[in-house]
């Protein structure tokens, strides 16, 4: 099992746009094999932080996730989204394995 963090740096006067391309992706990873734990919007503190962590079974599953991604029209149309809005102005993407007891 592998958990992707991002953390994006996101336009704090378009917090509207990104919200909407959170709920994009949410279906899109979820379809497309992994498990979304949902997008985390700023609310006290800094306004320009956003956080996301989704699992997949294996780094190879998420792989092919983002290889599928990019000719499956509806996450082109969540890329393009984001593009066209500019509400994200930057992310890092890191990969952490769960410890259980």
């Amino acid at each position: 099992m592998i958990t992707c963090y991002l953390r994006y740096v996101i336009d704090p006067y378009k917090l509207k746009e990104f919200e909407h391309y959170s709920k994009l992706w949410i279906p899109l990873v979820n379809r497309f094999g992994g498990q979304h734990h949902g997008y985390f919007l700023p609310s006290e503190g800094a306004s320009d932080i956003a956080l996301a962590l989704f699992t997949f079974p294996s780094l190879a599953a998420y792989e092919q996730y983002r290889k599928n991604s990019f000719s499956d029209p509806d996450c082109i149309a969540a890329f393009q989204y984001a593009e066209e809005t500019r509400c994200i102005l930057s992310y890092e993407r890191s990969f952490m394995r769960p410890v259980f007891e």
